[in-house]
């Protein structure tokens, strides 16, 4: 939990610094940045045993996708730089499928399943991400730039908010349980919200008005697109069995397999097999190194058992804690 605060303290305003403080090749560096790690992330949940062997391909892909979209804006538009930049992404593409040609009947051969993958990981989210780059490199793109970020939290914290305090309803309970329909729709009313806190901001930062009514759909479209990414990922996660994407950032990342109960993580983003534990729970779980999963409370005896390694188990209130290792069985 500590490592999670660092990274939040360190990292929010690192990244508020680049994107509204730097030049606008600062916020290129950056989503490509971004982008190379999403591809080590996402290649080993969708394609764990072809990740270590193909990701630098699938990263290549994302920093030429980025840049690409970077040298298409602004000045670079018509020069002869974009024109190789576009011939060079073309080149790659061309040559992911020559590997999985290649590499057709061998232990890393690229199934199809791989080399969606891979398009997604170097190609679709590096041109979402892309147009965070594109933002920034308007007139007024140090603001406009947060316009995505400012839609998605406000949307995230006031779902989270709605579903704790009013949420009956489940969303859509195969993918995501702990969702429910009133915390979507509290997301909705937030994203707009927060557009509109944005646009006052905004004017008392560079003079310039907003219109309220694209604010106000811009917080909309936001908020539906980022909900239904996050129930479009969860699937990814329910279909690779995994609990976290992250693993690069520090104290993040595990994988988890519920079976009967929620246990170990109450996490009603994961789904087990049989919903009501009746007093227990079995669920199977690997932490690499120096990871963690948080804090929860559970009424019934644990039993754990430790296959590989050692597990630091903490319980108790902060100021309480007590601390115990459980060696290998």
């Amino acid at each position: 939990m500590k490592q999670r605060i660092l990274v939040a303290i360190i990292g929010v305003p690192a990244l508020i610094g680049v994107l509204c403080f730097a030049p606008d090749w600062a916020t290129a560096v950056l989503v490509a940045a971004l982008c190379v790690i999403g591809c080590h992330e996402f290649m080993a949940a969708a394609a764990p045993e072809k990740a270590a062997h193909w990701w630098g391909l699938a990263a290549t892909l994302a920093v030429f996708t980025v840049f690409t979209v970077y040298f298409s804006g602004g000045d670079f538009t018509g020069t002869a730089i974009h024109t190789i930049m576009v011939w060079l992404l073309a080149a790659l593409i061309v040559v992911m499928f020559i590997a999985a040609v290649q590499a057709y009947g061998k232990d890393d051969e690229l199934d199809f399943p791989d080399i969606s993958a891979m398009a997604v990981s170097g190609l679709v989210i590096p041109l979402a991400l892309g147009c965070l780059v594109r933002l920034r490199m308007l007139e007024y793109g140090a603001g406009l730039v947060l316009i995505p970020l400012v839609s998605a939290f406000m949307s995230d914290s006031l779902a989270l908010f709605g579903g704790m305090l009013f949420g009956k309803t489940k969303l859509a309970p195969r993918v995501s349980p702990k969702k429910t329909r009133e915390g979507a729709v509290s997301g909705l009313v937030g994203g707009m919200v927060g557009m509109i806190l944005f646009r006052i901001v905004f004017f008392l930062c560079t003079e310039v008005q907003l219109h309220i009514g694209w604010c106000v759909v811009l917080g909309f479209v936001g908020a539906v697109m980022g909900q239904l990414g996050d129930l479009s990922f969860s699937c990814v996660k329910r279909q690779c069995g995994i609990k976290d994407y992250g693993r690069l950032l520090p104290g993040h990342g595990g994988e988890i397999a519920p079976v009967i109960g929620f246990g170990i993580s109450q996490d009603r983003d994961s789904a087990p097999a049989i919903l009501s534990p009746h007093g227990f729970s079995v669920e199977w779980l690997r932490l690499a190194d120096d990871h963690i999963v948080g804090r929860h409370l559970c009424p019934d005896i644990q039993v754990i058992m430790v296959f590989k390694g050692q597990l630091e188990i903490t319980w108790n209130e902060a100021g309480e804690e007590v601390s115990v290792i459980a060696p290998e069985r």
